[in-house]
This record gives C-alpha cells, structure tokens and sequence, in this order.
C-alpha cells in the first residue's frame, strides 16, 4: 500500500512516497542495502563534523534482535516485531575533540536518522521509528557507556498485510495522512505572526 503525501508544492519523490506503517512483512532486507541504508546516515551533517550517532543493529532471528524489541513498549512490540531489522540509534553526548557538552547530539543523530529512511524508501524499504521504548533496558542490554544515549529505534521492512494488525492500528494504517497548515509553522518577525510567504 502506498499513501502519497497531498502537498502544495512538488517534492523529492522520496519525501513524498515515505511513510511509517506499522504492518511489516517479515521478508528479510537485503544485506545491499542495510549497507546503502546505513551509508546514508554516515553523510548526514553534524555540528563539528563530530557524527554522534551510533547504531546497534538486530536482524531478526539474533539476539541483538530480540534485546532491542524487549527494550521497546508492549504496545510497540505487537506490531514491531513483525519487521525484520530493528535499529538502536544512539547520540554521543560529548564532543571528541574538546570533551564539552554536545547540546545538538541529539538533533544529529536525528538527520542521521531520516537520511536512513529517506535510502530506505529509494530502495523500497519502509520504516517507523519509534521512542516507545526504555533508556533504561537498553543501556543494560547492550551495557552502552554513560557518553552515549539511546535515544529512538526504527523498524525497517517491506511492507505487509495492513489487516494482520489489530483494529485500532488497522484503522491507523488506512487513515490519511495530515500535516499543520504553514500558519501554525512558519512565522515572521514575532513569534506567532504569520508569515506572507505562503499567502497565494
């Protein structure tokens, strides 16, 4: 199933095509192009070029697999462990070079993170991520050092059967897709006073 953006204005195909479903076939990802996948994020821009982001991956059927699905919500564990490659990503809280504060990690490994969705939908890939899950299990599962935070996880796979899925998910999968007006997002001057780029 394929849920297009309806946007104002033309878009990267990519953009427009990427979505995040929650019915997963558990048909396995290509070796290929987890490594084009996770080509992707190391591109992505960061403050200093210091590249906080970090990645635990868990192919389904490993025990890496199973500790980072066991870190995640039950509510997400219904659904998630359908999809067969489950990833970690992490921020590195300091920078290499001075041992300061990193205040942007985060925002970061963020990019890194849609770079990574962004390939995985040029190579027919879907994904979810996700912050339904505990910090606190998946520092002890993979005893990761206090200069690194777990911060989301994202499911990736081709796509399923949308009506395998219980039926509150199930109407989710079908429901259109929704963004806020420009008004609520892009402002002029003050913040709040809307902005004339947008007025047609």
């Amino acid at each position: 199933m394929k849920k297009p953006i309806v946007s104002a204005y033309k878009t990267n195909s990519l953009i427009k095509y990427r979505w995040s479903p929650r019915a997963f076939n558990e048909r396995s990802v290509e070796k290929d192009k987890i490594m084009r996948i996770i080509e992707a994020a190391r591109w992505a821009p960061s403050a200093f070029n210091e590249q906080p982001w970090r990645f635990i991956i868990g192919i389904k059927g490993s025990e890496t697999y199973e500790k980072v699905l066991k870190s995640l919500g039950e509510w997400y564990q219904k659904w998630a462990g359908k999809a067969p490659l489950l990833i970690l990503n992490m921020a590195k809280k300091t920078f290499t070079h001075n041992k300061k504060p990193n205040e942007t990690s985060a925002y970061d490994l963020g990019q890194a993170v849609a770079y990574m969705c962004l390939e995985a939908m040029n190579q027919g890939v879907y994904s979810h991520q996700m912050s339904g899950f505990s910090q606190e299990k998946a520092i002890s599962f993979f005893q990761i050092p206090d200069d690194f935070e777990p911060v989301s996880v994202t499911a990736f796979g081709y796509y399923g059967e949308p009506k395998e899925l219980p039926e509150d998910m199930y109407k989710s999968e079908l429901a259109k897709r929704i963004r806020k007006e420009f008004d609520e997002l892009i402002f002029t001057n003050n913040f709040g006073e809307k902005s004339t780029l947008f007025k047609k």
